[in-house]
């Protein structure tokens, strides 16, 4: 069976990602492909030599030509394949089930299944197959999760442009079981949130940044022991509250939250209702950030925290610089607002920013702001969302917890 699958063949001197085990091929790196292989099926990929260097799954039409299964030449990529690890991934999650009741079940190349994402709200999966060799395996992925998870059901989001850089129509389907509910209610250390899976940002919920929403509780808390009064907090790009909520329990006593998106808001000011607290105790702005930011600027308003948690400013290398200058400027106008003490957690989501570049612009917004500033901690996903040490673009969540002297 192995002998009669198609092979791409790399150029001269392209095998040497490869052989440190990065998972991507791209088209520029293909010498040849015999075999005629069809979107998704698995390819024997060798050097130009015709030495083998791993089973992947060909994808046509993207620029990454094939992603890598596995390395090793023995395995076989068939419905037992996908089954098992499927089911490993699964496993490895079981220590947060303690802690929370949405999770991230499988985290693409991490979990040897490229391309693909698996997120848990209260039992009702939510999937994204953002690749060609997932697609393939639809069905069979499918079966394994219901096996392994006894969810409510499935949800497909597979509507993110990825699918569209692969070839793959957009999906938004149910999958498995019944219909999901309007809203799906969810648990994260000891607060409440409601989640929409069919329309809300990514699968319905930024389930990366649990870490992040606990050190906020947790500063929060802190700041009042210290101080005896709660801190006030200016939340920039709120989304449906996560981080507002989070300060607003861990004892900040004022939280102004911003976002552009009415209904967006709408959502947080329910999850701020199911936590129980008073409407009047929370400020949500619908507003552009980058002007809010020079108005309060411009007012001299002062802040305890300000976190900074951004949407995909760079969709793609081609948009770095014009990133970079978004960023600078958000990160420049928050360090301004800052209290002396005053503490700033600051993120990008954009995987054509990596970690290094992002640490260069937040120290330019640094210089210019002429701040003194301290970095406690570099910040990133949780550990549901593994970094695969072999695929350093798989680290697309930094952040940076910031302390003005």
């Amino acid at each position: 069976m192995k002998n009669s699958l198609p092979v791409l063949v790399l150029k001269p001197g392209k095998e040497k990602s490869l052989l440190r085990r990065h998972p991507w091929i791209y088209s520029t790196a293909v010498g040849s492909i015999s075999g005629n292989p069809q979107s998704g099926e698995t390819v024997r990929v060798t050097d130009s030599k015709g030495r083998f260097l791993a089973w992947a799954a060909f994808s046509p039409l993207s620029a990454i030509r094939a992603r890598c299964w596995t390395f090793e030449e023995e395995e076989v990529i068939d419905s037992h394949w996908i089954y098992e690890n499927i089911g490993k991934a699964i496993k490895a999650r079981n220590s947060l089930r303690s802690l929370t009741n949405a999770i991230r079940l499988v985290y693409g190349e991490a979990d040897r299944l490229p391309g693909l994402i698996v997120d848990s709200y209260d039992g009702q999966l939510v999937t994204q197959f953002q690749s060609s060799g997932v697609e393939f395996w639809r069905n069979e992925i499918c079966e394994a999760l219901t096996q392994y998870t006894n969810c409510k059901g499935i949800f497909d989001r597979s509507d993110a442009a990825t699918r569209a850089r692969e070839g793959l129509p957009l999906r938004v389907e149910n999958l498995y079981g019944s219909e999901p509910p309007e809203k799906i209610e969810i648990e994260e250390n000891n607060v409440r949130y409601l989640v929409d899976v069919r329309v809300g940002h990514k699968t319905g919920f930024y389930i990366d940044q649990r870490d992040n929403r606990a050190l906020a509780f947790s500063l929060a808390e802190k700041f009042k022991k210290i101080h005896g009064r709660g801190m006030r907090v200016l939340n920039c790009f709120c989304y449906t509250g996560g981080f507002s909520l989070a300060l607003k329990k861990g004892g900040a006593s004022e939280v102004i939250s911003i976002d552009s998106s009415a209904e967006a808001l709408n959502v947080a000011k329910q999850n701020a209702k199911l936590n129980g607290i008073n409407e009047q105790e929370m400020s949500w702005v619908e507003a552009n950030v980058f002007e809010e930011l020079r108005k309060y600027r411009d007012q001299q308003e002062k802040f305890d925290l300000i976190v900074l948690d951004p949407p995909k400013f760079a969709s793609s290398h081609h948009h770095v610089d014009k990133a970079a200058r978004a960023y600078k400027d958000i990160n420049l106008n928050a360090l301004k607002l800052l209290e002396k003490d005053g503490q700033l957690l600051t993120f990008s989501c954009s995987g054509a920013i990596d970690p290094d570049l992002f640490q260069k612009i937040i120290a330019g917004a640094v210089f210019d702001a002429k701040a003194e500033v301290w970095m406690l901690k570099k910040l990133g996903a949780g550990i549901d969302h593994p970094l695969l040490m072999t695929l350093p673009e798989g680290e697309y969540l930094k952040g940076l917890h910031l302390l003005v002297r």
